[in-house]
């Protein structure tokens, strides 16, 4: 009789195709993304070598790292080489005879959030892509993590990667959160508490009742976060919330198909007796809204709390990266959050640019303003978010607030050369890195909620945004 595996194991047994000893498989890859930073590079180094796209059917490509998010963009970016890496991707895409989701497409954006939108991402499937939040498609019980472009090179010749299998590591998380508490705040909190290594090594599983209580665009922010955790990769289990949101998608099966592709997903659920490696549990009753202070997302805390002293955060920190981050970000140990002032905020990325969150942000910048000298950003993480928060008037709250309202894209997320906040500028951000420069050289950025944001934006300093409920 099998012993009980977990939700990972059986996508592993599933998928391995040879054992390749010391504990590395030769695993069957279902779907490779793509994006224009790297997609064109790996897809001309494989034609260069004469060799083509073996399953062109399930690779995708898009534009969104590089492209601007400026109203009118065309393939001419801020980036000064930008337009080389768009039209390399594109001219690469359509010579290897893949989907490609161009600028001027309804369905480009961001790929972490149009792959889960177009059904390309299915429960089950391995997915890969030369992008670090890969992960953030686990959150629709798949096995998604990021490559290399030599990787991807591997995966789009062959339709398989060497692959080392990571441990395990389930996060129980108990309760519910509480009414303003957000899944982006939980990411936070589980990094503040466990460290930006706390699953290094291994496959994340999130479970418990506050997880199954998120809908599917909470729960990929929070497996977006995993990569921070330095995990291989985040999954939580498909369940009926998965199947409804899929049904009817593009790229998802329909019919006779559908229903035995939801018979099949509903075995891959961990077995009641599987073993993790690590187990962790977290009550929800304690996760509250949360800020970073410093320059790596385990730098968090409560909004309401005060900048950690070292010796609070020396299991994690090291002296010099403490006094690094403090003096980079301009604070001191002991200074309040609530009350900081800010030059900007910024709403969007891969982990909060969906129309959930678009919709929560509006909810409390309806019939309020930013305050005055603050600029503020919305980029809608894919063209289908966009069109549909205009079809709802989200559009024209956030322009009345005095937001700027973005084209689909990472703009003002993952900075390349081009657009950026500007030098020491203080900026609250619904991204999910806050190294130095990531949102332009010299940027201090505090990773919050889209609703902290929008609070923050209004107050001209950060806030917790339950006050303004």
């Amino acid at each position: 009789m099998m012993k009980p595996r977990t939700a990972f194991d059986k996508m592993w047994d599933a998928h391995r195709i040879a054992d390749l000893g010391g504990g590395t498989g030769l695993v069957l890859i279902d779907r490779v993304l793509l994006h224009e930073r790297t997609g064109g590079i790996a897809l001309k180094s494989l034609a260069d070598a004469g060799r083509s796209v073996h399953a062109p059917a399930h690779a995708f490509a898009t534009m969104d790292h590089v492209v601007d998010t400026l109203p009118g963009r065309t393939d001419r970016t801020t980036m000064p080489t930008g337009r080389d890496f768009i039209v390399a991707t594109r001219e690469a895409a359509r010579a290897a005879g893949i989907t490609l989701f161009d600028l001027g497409d309804s369905r480009q954006g961001i790929v972490h959030v149009l792959s889960p939108e177009q059904g390309i991402v299915l429960p089950g499937v391995t997915l890969v892509c030369p992008d670090s939040h890969t992960c953030s498609q686990g959150a629709l019980g798949a096995l998604a993590w990021g490559i290399g472009s030599s990787e991807a090179e591997h995966a789009l010749a062959t339709s398989t990667l060497r692959v080392q299998k990571p441990k395990t590591m389930r996060i129980t998380i108990d309760g519910r959160l509480a009414p303003g508490v957000t899944p982006k705040d939980l990411a936070l909190h589980l990094l503040g508490r466990f460290g930006s290594a706390g699953a290094k090594g291994h496959v994340v599983e999130y479970s418990g009742e506050a997880v199954r209580a998120l809908d599917v665009e909470g729960r990929l922010t929070l497996c977006n976060m995993a990569t921070e955790f330095s995990a291989f990769s985040a999954l939580i289990a498909a369940d009926e919330t998965v199947f409804a949101y899929l049904k009817g998608r593009p790229y998802a099966p329909s019919g006779a198909a559908w229903e035995a592709a939801v018979a099949d997903w509903r075995d891959l659920a961990s077995d009641e007796d599987a073993v993790f490696d690590v187990e962790l549990h977290v009550d929800a009753g304690e996760v509250c809204p949360m800020v970073t202070w410093g320059t790596s997302p385990q730098q968090a805390v409560r909004l309401d709390r005060t900048v950690p002293a070292f010796d609070a955060v020396a299991g994690r920190d090291t002296r010099e990266a403490y006094d690094r981050a403090l003096a980079y970000m301009g604070l001191e140990s002991g200074a309040p959050l609530i009350g900081l002032p800010i030059d900007a905020a910024f709403i969007g990325s891969c982990t909060n640019s969906r129309l959930s969150d678009l919709r929560r942000a509006g909810a409390l910048l309806q019939g309020r303003h930013v305050a005055p000298g603050i600029r503020a950003i919305c980029v809608p993480g894919s063209s289908m978010v966009k069109a549909a928060a205009e079809a709802e008037g989200l559009d024209r709250i956030f322009l009345a607030a005095g937001f700027e309202w973005r084209e689909a894209g990472c703009s003002m997320c993952f900075f390349a050369g081009g657009e950026s906040f500007g030098a020491q500028q203080r900026v609250i951000s619904s991204t999910n890195r806050n190294f130095e420069s990531r949102q332009g050289p010299g940027t201090r950025t505090h990773l919050a909620s889209p609703e902290t944001v929008a609070a923050s934006a209004i107050a001209g300093a950060i806030v917790d945004p339950r006050t303004l409920a």
